[in-house]
């Protein structure tokens, strides 16, 4: 739990977002990001931080879009509206899915994009891992995230290339540009 604490709070940083971590139900968390645009990086950044932990633990991401009625009081555990019911819901009944998307504007082609995703996450290295995390957060360039880990600029071409990462950024791009209106082909 404080691993992913740790990443929320770092991808808020570094996106100057206004984000929202609270535990939920036990061991489950939930996290509010006012940028659904930047979600399917989020839920990336956050699988890729837990797994360049090493510490053999995994989580299950579902991501609401809709709208949020209320944030809550201290935390997101009385927070209402479709988001988190739907982000909710998917969850509950994704049995061994790893990440999921729901919502308004949200259609096949996002839900292959997550299916695809999860099966290429889920063979990544720590090392793999945390190249992407580096990536997905810094923006920076092979060299200077090679620099920041204390490894070769081709170590990180090799980790980054193994992690599929050429094809990830290309969806993590369509995710972030993408208008989540609800288009007939989309429903």
């Amino acid at each position: 739990m404080d691993a992913l604490r740790r990443a929320a709070c770092e991808f808020e940083v570094a996106w100057n977002l206004q984000l929202r971590f609270t535990r939920y139900r036990g061991d489950g968390w939930q996290v509010l990001i006012d940028a659904p645009k930047l979600a399917f990086d989020a839920m990336i950044y956050l699988r890729a931080s837990l797994i360049a932990e090493d510490i053999s633990l995994d989580t299950r991401i579902s991501a609401g879009f809709g709208p949020v009625e209320s944030i809550g009081t201290s935390d997101l555990s009385d927070a209402t509206g479709d988001a988190f019911f739907t982000s909710g819901d998917h969850l509950d009944h994704a049995k061994k899915r790893k990440m999921l998307v729901a919502g308004k504007g949200i259609g096949r082609w996002q839900n292959a994009v997550m299916l695809l995703t999860e099966n290429l996450v889920s063979g990544w290295t720590a090392a793999q891992a945390h190249a992407v995390a580096a990536s997905i957060l810094e923006g920076a360039t092979q060299e200077e995230i090679a620099a920041k880990l204390g490894v070769t600029r081709q170590a990180i071409q090799l980790r980054l290339a193994g992690a599929g990462y050429s094809a990830l950024s290309d969806a993590l791009y369509s995710f972030r540009n993408h208008d989540f209106e609800v288009r007939p082909e989309d429903a």
